[in-house]
């Protein structure tokens, strides 16, 4: 299946990808907070709100965008069908969860004594199933094959429940082919060690938010150097101590050309479409292809570089193998 890559409406072919934004989220619902009063869940807003942005991000040159969001944040899978076949722009979603504290007592509490977390292989059996049988609908059916299975670590640090969620994902993209990201917690390099662990191939592997300020020094370049993905995903955020600024973040990414690493690069926003339960992100899904990207060449990255970091390198994660 090498050259393919899951997008809600069905595999398609890896070129047709074109410009990829590869952490996104299009509708971010905090888990319970559907059923909060306050809050309204209107699917004909939210969709005119998401295809707009799906159009601004057309009209920039974007072509696919991934929904990081794994399995219980939101995704609607009915939702991302219609707004692909309305915008034009491939969808990829995602499987997974975490971190810990945002899953339910479901994958908290298995009934032995005492309490342990699920077993790696547990979840591996989640999500590989979402791949191969198609993504859940609640209570319904399922879906298109999820693209991306993705999960997160406490920012204090690696639970146990987090150990068997990233144990989880690898053995999921050996399952299935898909690739891995992950959002580390207090060390990016002992989380992707954890998944490396599972003899999956660092190419298979995104580590994201590289970008946050709790990267230590020279985090970026050692995880390129085993051979894995660097994720400098919020891009646009200028504003936050926790992460660095977009001056900042491009003197990261010319410093990761220099040293070889041009091929391990991805870009994106973090941004979020339509928010439930939380603040708006309202970034256009566009930013690092009209404003970042633009801001690179200026500091001296190359055409070339540019398209390899915006087409050939989210290409290179996302077809399935």
């Amino acid at each position: 299946m090498s050259g393919i890559v899951n997008t809600v409406l069905g595999p398609i072919p890896a070129e047709e990808l074109g410009v990829v934004a590869v952490h996104e989220a299009l509708l971010s619902v905090v888990p319970g907070a559907q059923y909060a009063p306050d809050i309204t869940m209107d699917r004909a807003e939210i969709f005119a709100i998401l295809a707009a942005k799906l159009r601004d991000f057309r009209e920039h040159g974007g072509t696919t965008i991934v929904d990081s969001t794994g399995m219980f944040h939101g995704r609607d899978l009915n939702l991302y069908e219609a707004l692909s076949r309305t915008t034009g722009v491939h969808i990829v979603a995602s499987t997974g969860m975490g971190p810990e504290e945002t899953l339910g007592g479901y994958f908290l509490t298995p009934q032995t004594n005492p309490p342990t977390p699920w077993p790696a292989e547990k979840f591996a059996d989640l999500f590989t199933q979402e791949v191969t049988e198609g993504m859940v609908v609640p209570r319904v059916e399922r879906r298109g094959s999820a693209g991306l299975v993705t999960t997160t670590a406490d920012r204090t640090g690696m639970t146990p429940t987090e150990e068997s969620l990233f144990i989880g994902a690898a053995r999921t993209a050996l399952n299935t082919g898909i690739p891995v990201s992950i959002r580390f917690g207090a060390d990016p390099l002992h989380d992707l060690d954890i998944v490396l662990s599972e003899s999956l191939p660092a190419d298979r592997v995104l580590v994201g938010g590289l970008d946050r300020t709790a990267a230590s020094a020279g985090a970026a370049l050692e995880v390129a150097r085993r051979g894995a993905f660097v994720g400098l995903d919020h891009v646009g955020l200028d504003d936050d101590g926790e992460y660095v600024n977009d001056r900042e973040r491009a003197a990261l990414v010319l410093e990761l050309v220099e040293a070889g690493h041009g091929a391990q690069i991805l870009l994106s926003s973090n941004a979020i479409g339509v928010a439930k339960g939380q603040p708006d992100y309202d970034l256009p899904f566009s930013h690092v292809v009209s404003t970042f990207v633009p801001f690179l060449t200026s500091q001296g990255l190359s055409e070339d570089d540019a398209r390899r970091i915006l087409v050939d390198n989210p290409r290179d994660l996302l077809s399935v193998r």
